[in-house]
Formats: C-alpha cells, structure tokens, sequence
C-alpha cells in the first residue's frame, strides 16, 4: 500500500537486521555464516568457555536399560532378534561413554586453575552424544551440546546445560567449534558422521593446521581393529607410518581416564585460549 492510499497509516519498512526474507535469501548467506561464529563465541566467553573435551561417537547406540528392553520385546513378539542382540552389545558403548564423562568432569572440577576446565562438549543428541552430556551433567559439570538441523528433526537431549546448547544450520561452521576449543578428542564406534569428523581432525593435526597438543583417542579396541585399517595406508604409501601414532586405542574407561588426563595435564601450563 503507498501512503496515498490512506494517508492516516504510515508504511514502516523493515530494518535489515530483522527483514527474515532478506536474512533467508542466498544474498544473506555470509550473514548467516558470520552470525554462527559470533553468537557461540559470546556465549562462550560470557561462560568463560576456552578448554573442551570432545566425545564423538554414533547417535544410534542405546542406553543399556533401553537396550534390554527392546531384546525382551523382540524375543516377546517376533522381532528382530539378532539386532537387538548387537545393539545391547554396543550398549556397553552408552554406558562407558557416561562414566568416562562423568570422571573427567569431576576431575576437572578439582582443578586449581579454573580457567582450565576441560568441559565436556558433545554434539547435542542421542547415543554416544547423550552418554556424554549425562554423564558431565551427573557429575553436576556445565556441558556442551553442539547440534545441528537434519531433515529428520534430531533434537537437543536433555542433559545438556541449557546455556550452551546450539544448534547449527552450517556443518563446518559446528566443526570449528568443536575443533577451536577442543583439547582432547574421544571417538567412541561410529558411522559416517564420527568418521567425518575423525578424519577431518586427523587431517588437520597431520598438516599442522591445528598446532596446539590433541590427544584423539579410540574407544572400543573390536570395533575400531574391524572397522578402520591404516596400516594398509602405511603399505600403500598414502599415509606415513608416525601418522598411526597420532591415534592412542583404549578399551576401558580406567585407560582412557589415564591416558586423556595425563596429556590434558600438560597443557595446564599452556597459554590461555584455542590455538587452531
């Protein structure tokens, strides 16, 4: 409507700031990149966030509880047996996850310098994902929930501190994050996306994009001896053969507490702040 119209009812035009079609258009795109590295990095340092322990790790694993109730169910009513079979197996996975979780947060806790935190931070959803974030909140930690949106609505679970729970539109940009303030990484079995993210670590440790020390630990000896065989990179010459040894293997959650804790100690003398 022009203002001739009806001269008694003025058009206001929308600022830009708060025009959503402009700021869902492609031309806003850089807009919205930015503003998924400036809001976290307020929230952060309001937090005082500068020290992360990562947790990666499939969203698909059941808690044990949950595990056992779908292997009665499908022994009770035809399903599939084998499967929940495997998935109670896996759930070992959940439950360590939680525990480890829980130790390195109260170890934290105990910490003289109280801007080395350590927080644990994970990806925002079920699986690997809650164990970690229960496990941090059991131990009464803030925690971290990086999400991000899938087309098949995975939300926040519960555990994580409601004050640093994210959800990302941007893959990379939820990468930085988790990357920028990471000082250890923990990857427990997992699919495509843990893999991704694994990889994508490795990559830029092995180039010396990321400088500062980050332990990567695996987690679960069977699943990952199965799953990944870089010695057949060391034999076909795609990798260098110091290049396995920047992945420590773990089985149980005294190893990983030992391991990740003696290294992390050795960054409580290093400057404050990410280093990537």
């Amino acid at each position: 409507m022009s203002n001739g119209d009806d001269p008694d009812q003025v058009y206001r035009p929308p600022k830009a700031y708060k025009n959503d079609r402009f700021l869902n258009s492609r031309s806003a795109r850089g807009l919205r990149i930015l503003a998924e590295y400036v809001e976290p990095a307020a929230r952060f340092g309001a937090f005082d966030v500068a020290d992360t322990v990562v947790f990666f790790g499939s969203a698909r694993i059941l808690p044990r509880d949950e595990a056992e109730h779908r292997l009665q169910a499908a022994r009770e009513h035809g399903g599939d047996v084998a499967r929940a079979e495997m998935a109670l197996d896996m759930s070992r996975y959940y439950e360590d996850a939680r525990e480890l979780a829980r130790r390195l947060t109260e170890w934290s806790k105990g910490l003289e310098d109280r801007h080395k935190r350590f927080i644990v931070c994970s990806g925002g959803g079920p699986g690997i994902m809650e164990a970690a974030n229960r496990g941090a909140s059991e131990a009464k930690g803030i925690n971290i929930g990086l999400g991000i949106s899938l087309p098949h609505e995975q939300h926040a679970n519960p555990y994580i501190t409601r004050e640093m729970s994210f959800e990302f539109h941007y893959f990379f940009m939820r990468k930085l994050w988790f990357m920028y303030l990471a000082k250890a990484l923990i990857v427990f079995p997992g699919g495509f996306g843990s893999m991704d993210e694994l990889f994508e670590t490795l990559t830029l440790i092995q180039t010396g994009k990321i400088k500062k020390h980050m332990p990567v630990v695996l987690y679960g000896r069977n699943f990952w001896d199965e799953v990944l065989n870089l010695d057949a990179l060391v034999k076909y010459g795609t990798i260098n053969a110091e290049d396995i040894d920047l992945l420590h293997m773990v089985d149980t959650v005294d190893e990983a507490f030992s391991y990740i804790t003696g290294e992390l100690a050795k960054s409580l003398d290093a400057p404050k702040g990410p280093e990537l």
